[in-house]
């Protein structure tokens, strides 16, 4: 256990991973939405979390770099050979120092501080290693979505698995039902909290069959019999996969832009 005073004293910097490759959406950080680089989006919105230490990109490509520290943001240069966001934020880790290390994907943008307030404060009055966020899902089409992560969770709030299939699955469910049942279903959102040592150790783990199956790098820690803790959240983000999620990012930030607070243009171009 970890002394609640150590808690209250923690700082915690949020790494911000972001690779310019991607299958479905090469440059995917420095695409334009609502006027800036994505990741600025991001990083922004970041700094404006309570409990937030320090902010860092961390990247594999020297285009994004040169666009983080253009308007005024830190990033770090690491490998281009890393298994996940994890194990890039835990090389991250090896040069900052930090007591708690948030991981949120460049590609995940918090569309109101108190999604990371919601991981952030919880986790460092409690005495878990690692956590992460989940929401209810409220669109069938979500739960049937295998780009959209579901989780399921026991009666203390711990992660019993994570998957792209609808699970739990229902099993009496009629044809032409509805697939959705409230409150059953969740989906994950992709961010993650480690204390230190349990980035560390996250890291020095093989990634095991489930992880390599589903392509969900979670699934290493619950392989080994990490528990993972997961906390509700209310709050909405845009998470952008493709193309397509863009445009519909920007006409969110568009019709919403008023009542999310307009951050302004600038940035790489």
């Amino acid at each position: 256990m970890v002394e609640a005073a150590t808690h209250a004293r923690a700082t915690v910097a949020v790494i911000i991973p972001a690779r310019y490759a991607s299958t479905r959406f090469p440059g995917k950080p420095l695409a334009r939405l609502g006027g800036q680089p994505m990741i600025q989006q991001v990083y922004e919105r970041v700094r404006q979390a309570r409990g937030v230490s320090r902010v860092v990109v961390a990247t594999d490509d020297m285009r994004i770099r040169d666009c983080v520290t253009g308007f005024g943001g830190e990033a770090i240069v690491t490998g281009n050979d890393l298994r996940s966001g994890s194990d890039r934020v835990a090389a991250v880790a090896r040069e900052i120092q930090a007591d708690v290390y948030v991981n949120l994907q460049g590609d995940e943008i918090p569309l109101d501080p108190g999604l990371l307030e919601d991981l952030i404060l919880p986790f460092v009055k409690s005495d878990v290693a690692v956590g992460t966020l989940k929401q209810a899902i409220t669109e069938e089409h979500d739960l049937l979505d295998p780009n959209v992560v579901k989780v399921v969770t026991d009666s203390n709030g711990d992660a019993l698995y994570f998957s792209r299939s609808p699970v739990p699955y229902l099993r009496d469910r009629h044809a032409g039902d509805n697939a959705l049942v409230p409150g059953l279903h969740w989906k994950h959102l992709g961010i993650y909290i480690y204390r230190a040592a349990a980035l560390a150790g996250f890291a020095k783990l093989p990634s095991g069959t489930l992880e390599v199956t589903e392509q969900l790098e979670q699934l290493r820690l619950l392989e080994a019999g990490i528990r993972i803790r997961v906390w509700e959240t209310k709050h909405a983000s845009l998470r952008v996969d493709t193309p397509a999620d863009l445009e519909r990012a920007e006409q969110m930030l568009t019709r919403e832009g008023a009542r999310l607070g307009a951050l302004g243009e600038g940035g790489c171009k």
